[in-house]
């Protein structure tokens, strides 16, 4: 037996809360479903600076609750399951959960977001969030005057380190060959400036740091030449992973058209997706910003979007 809803809104975050916001206040039953990580990539964040309203900064996991309970207070209800399948043939759509449950919905949005590939590395985990990033644009402003590193080498990794030299006293590139995946205006913009250095043919082999009074952080990193198997030890305040992202969208089945690296494709100026009556925002299909506040701006765009949907309808 299916649980039919107005809106089902597949995944949390920035983009499916405000999504959830805008539906709820529009006065459509709607539903969130969190996913595997409610709340989104935000919560395994610390600080956050540079989302407008927190004027001294708010903890990751602390703006995402801010945030649901505001959804929340307009309706919205939360489901704590993962979406893993869809029947997007038909209307109203089918859609079924980790739990085998069956849920049925007028209008899908999609906000599942995407999450930064990883190396694994010995430590990485350990000091992840604690000096280790994947967003130079969402936590660069926190080492200033400090040594980075940027792990890497194409165009997201070279443009990481340009824009890190706005606040580190040095930025590092580590890549494991000598020749740079990135196109050549972007490599000779990173050669070019001062305050980039590189360590080819290399790769991080352990992550390492301290904790004081239950605090951690990063203090430097170990580094094998993968040429001559020689390890050496460096200084590192901070190291961004800068190899992409991964759009959270296998579920879909492919039903739905994404680009060559599996970002939902929406039609343009609209969240509208190939399939009428499915909307999508937020990461899973933004891969050039990637910001908290973009994520949410366009859930208030495929809020807008299903709700007029839905209205001709």
């Amino acid at each position: 037996m299916s649980e039919h809803h107005e809106i089902i809104i597949i995944g949390s975050g920035p983009a499916g809360f405000t999504a959830g916001i805008y539906t709820g206040r529009a006065n459509l039953e709607t539903v969130i479903f969190e996913g595997l990580q409610p709340g989104g990539q935000l919560t395994i964040t610390t600080e956050v600076e540079n989302y407008p309203g927190f004027p001294d900064g708010v903890q990751g996991p602390e703006m995402m609750e801010i945030f649901r309970k505001q959804a929340l207070r307009f309706g919205a209800k939360s489901i704590y399951e993962s979406i893993t399948k869809v029947d997007f043939s038909k209307q109203p759509f089918t859609l079924w959960s980790d739990a085998d449950k069956e849920y049925t919905a007028d209008a899908v949005i999609i906000s599942t977001g995407a999450t930064a590939k990883r190396l694994h590395s010995k430590g990485e985990d350990d000091y992840w969030g604690f000096g280790i990033s994947a967003c130079a644009t969402c936590d660069g402003f926190f080492f200033r005057g400090a040594k980075v590193f940027v792990i890497g080498g194409g165009d997201t990794a070279l443009e990481d380190a340009n824009y890190l030299t706005h606040f580190a006293e040095s930025v590092t590139i580590i890549h494991r060959r000598q020749e740079f995946r990135g196109s050549k205006i972007m490599v000779d913009r990173a050669k070019d400036n001062p305050k980039i250095n590189f360590l080819l043919d290399s790769v991080v082999d352990e992550y390492l740091g301290e904790e004081n009074l239950g605090v951690k952080k990063l203090t430097g990193i170990k580094v094998k030449n993968v040429v001559s198997g020689e390890f050496t030890e460096h200084t590192a305040e901070g190291a961004f992973i800068a190899i992409g992202h991964t759009p959270n969208n296998n579920f879909l089945g492919g039903v739905i058209d994404t680009d060559e690296t599996g970002y939902i494709i929406t039609k343009p100026d609209s969240t509208y997706t190939n399939i009428e009556g499915v909307f999508a925002c937020g990461d899973c299909q933004d891969s050039k910003y990637r910001q908290a506040v973009s994520a949410a701006g366009s859930g208030c765009e495929a809020a807008i979007d299903a709700e007029r949907w839905l209205s001709e309808k």
